[in-house]
């Protein structure tokens, strides 16, 4: 493919050239490097740069379709419609989910003002989402607690190829180490509790996709003085275990 751009410097550049997509996104990028805008731009250009490692080994006469699972205002959607369709010429679609009715209105309001008429956001849980088109990859960034199980769950159920999430905030193992709980001699302090039950989740989740029938590994997408929510699993289905409700490969 002549139009690779998978490097989290030109994928920035790309980014930062489309002034309108910025500007309906409302990432006010050029304030300051240690601002919000700035850091969420960020992650959004880490997680760009894996998917787009993978599509580079697509064939351009396939449809891609995504499932961005709570999705909230949908940066990375926007931004890997954006770079799909301009620099790769690849015809994709894009679902987004999430149960905020405003974020998904803006959301419509944005796809509108921008044109994009391969989006659909879809306004339910992310377990009872089935979208009409076979889903090639899951996604999700920063879907908060178990909103990132429900989407690996989703991921799972639908066949897709590749489920890949930078989870958020991880509450139902650090909530259950208290006393009397037996590692809570080795998680007493705060800040161990919260890495230990981080660490420990993603593991679990990691275990639980390779028992599904998926390789899984782990990339760091974002500086830690972006996020300490940075680390992402990338899962892909085993050859010759594509087949789902839909009998598709």
């Amino acid at each position: 493919m002549t139009n690779c751009i998978s490097t989290k410097k030109n994928i920035a550049e790309e980014l930062i050239s489309c002034k309108e997509l910025l500007k309906m996104l409302a990432l006010d990028i050029g304030k300051r490097e240690d601002g919000r805008d700035f850091k969420k731009f960020n992650e959004v250009v880490g997680f760009c740069e894996q998917i787009l490692r993978i599509v580079e080994t697509y064939s351009q006469n396939k449809e891609l379709v995504f499932l961005d699972c709570s999705c909230g205002k949908s940066y990375l959607s926007f931004a890997l419609n954006n770079i799909l369709s301009k620099q790769y010429f690849f015809k994709t679609f894009f679902y987004g989910v999430d149960i905020n009715p405003v974020l998904l209105e803006k959301c419509e309001q944005i796809r509108d003002g921008l044109g994009f008429k391969n989006m659909q956001f879809i306004r339910a849980k992310i377990i009872e989402v089935f979208p009409e088109k076979p889903v090639d990859m899951v996604i999700a960034l920063h879907a908060c607690d178990t909103a990132t199980d429900e989407t690996i769950a989703k991921g799972i159920k639908l066949g897709a190829k590749y489920i890949i999430v930078v989870p958020c905030c991880e509450n139902q193992i650090r909530s259950r180490l208290k006393k009397g709980h037996p590692l809570i001699e080795i998680t007493e302090f705060g800040l161990l509790r919260y890495r230990f039950a981080d660490i420990l989740t993603t593991a679990l989740r990691s275990k639980f996709l390779v028992g599904a029938g998926y390789f899984v590994k782990l990339v760091e997408v974002a500086s830690p003085k972006d996020t300490p929510k940075n680390l992402m699993i990338i899962a892909r289905k085993k050859k010759g275990q594509y087949e789902t409700q839909y009998g598709w490969i």
